[in-house]
């Protein structure tokens, strides 16, 4: 079946198995998975728009994660390093380019140096392979990297994460599954042992579903009953293009400033070799994807109307103005990428692509970290699912059915975790 088939508008049946809301990345890992355990079921994926991974999955830097930078013993620490060994697993068995081509963070000063100890240490507690690395050392990974230190991971990796979205539904497809675009969830309605998903096209009748909505999974988890918090919060990020790719021969990052939610500025080399720098990180006004069209009056409403909206703001006020000068300005942002690659001028950069990140923040203005998820009966929505989650997208897709258990069959021969 060709992609042009596969995303050819359909009807949606009155009832399967197993219902999956969302066709990107983690939603198609998770009814992928399903099927490769239960390959008699029928498993649905409802993707909203025409085409499968037309948001995150397919609009970022394309970075496999080791899992450096998360919170020892957190889902996020555990799933991506998980997950990092399966995708490539994965892409190798689905003919998808992946290279283990290293990242560099660097430390570009001495006050930085303390930050780089605290984050090998982290390293080492999640079991991740990295090398620390002097001044000389340094420039011999990235000769035109500037620092005084670094740490060396030589399984970060690199994949185009919108082909590998293209290599799991086709698989998922050749297995007997079915993936209806055009077709958005309004709301779960779960029963004792039934749930029903009311929809763009009507309803469908399902044992189980797992929802992963991304951008639009607080409203869909709200609608179908669920708490109100996290709300989702949507994040902008633009990238810019490095003229001189040969600039960069991997990944170069900075030390992350732990004041800070997001990493900041970082170069990524990509799969077709071209080089990225980015992303800013602003809250975006709309949760589409197309930043040229109509602001949504919904989605600024819905982002006005939650309290940890006005908290988060008071939280990161110092750090907006800055924020706000590398969005707007080119010349801002070279001056930072400086710092990781004295070479750099601002007529290397030129504007690439945008990327909108699902941020769940809570009622205080904090920001959700780790993967989150929320249950009821035979339904499960992800609620939070930010970086690494592409990395860890096979290993969320097991959590996910994990936690279901088998779908179909006798109820009694379903074990009691199996229930949510």
């Amino acid at each position: 079946m060709t992609r042009a088939d596969r995303d050819r508008p359909s009807a949606a049946p009155a009832s399967c198995d197993l219902l999956v809301v969302g066709g990107g990345i983690v939603g198609l890992a998770t009814a992928r998975e399903a099927l490769i355990r239960q390959p008699h079921i029928a498993v649905l994926v409802l993707e909203a728009e025409a085409r499968v991974a037309q948001h995150q999955s397919s609009n970022n830097s394309g970075v496999i994660h080791a899992g450096i930078y998360y919170e020892p013993d957190s889902l996020k620490a555990e799933l991506c390093r998980e997950g990092s060994r399966t995708l490539y697993e994965t892409c190798a068995e689905l003919g998808v380019p992946a290279e283990r081509i290293g990242k560099l963070i660097v430390a570009t000063g001495a006050d930085q140096l303390g930050a780089l100890d605290r984050l090998e240490q982290r390293a080492i507690s999640n079991k991740i392979s990295v090398s620390r690395v002097g001044a000389a050392q340094l420039r011999e990974v990235e000769p035109h990297a500037g620092g005084v230190a670094g740490l060396y991971s030589p399984d970060t990796g690199i994949v185009d994460y919108g082909a590998l979205c293209e290599a799991l539904a086709a698989d998922f497809v050749a297995r007997g599954g079915q993936i209806v675009t055009g077709c958005s969830a309004e709301r779960v309605n779960s029963g004792s042992d039934r749930a029903v998903v009311v929809h763009s096209k009507g309803a469908t009748r399902a044992s189980a579903v797992i929802a992963c909505a991304g951008l639009q999974s607080d409203r869909l988890a709200e609608a179908s009953g669920e708490n109100a918090e996290p709300r989702i919060i949507p994040f902008r990020g633009a990238y810019f293009a490095l003229r001189r790719p040969e600039l960069v021969r991997g990944l170069i990052y900075p030390v992350p400033d732990p004041a800070l939610p997001f990493l900041g500025v970082h170069l990524t080399r990509r799969i077709g070799g071209d080089v990225v720098v980015g992303p800013t990180a602003l809250p975006a006004l709309t949760r589409s994807e197309s930043q040229a069209g109509p602001l949504r009056l919904a989605d600024i409403a819905y982002t006005l109307s939650w309290p940890g909206s006005y908290r988060m703001a008071w939280r990161w006020r110092r750090h907006a103005p800055r924020e706000l000068a590398w969005a707007i300005s080119k010349r801002s942002y070279a001056a930072q990428a400086k710092r990781l690659l004295p070479e750099l001028k601002a007529s290397d950069l030129e504007s690439s692509f945008v990327g909108l990140r699902a941020q769940a923040v809570g009622r205080d203005g904090s920001l959700v970290d780790d993967f989150a998820f929320s249950s009821e009966r035979r339904v499960l929505h992800l609620r939070n699912a930010p970086s690494p989650a592409a990395t860890a997208s096979l290993a969320i897709a097991a959590y996910c059915c994990d936690r279901l258990g088998p779908i179909a069959g006798d109820p009694s021969e379903r074990s009691p975790r199996s229930l949510i």
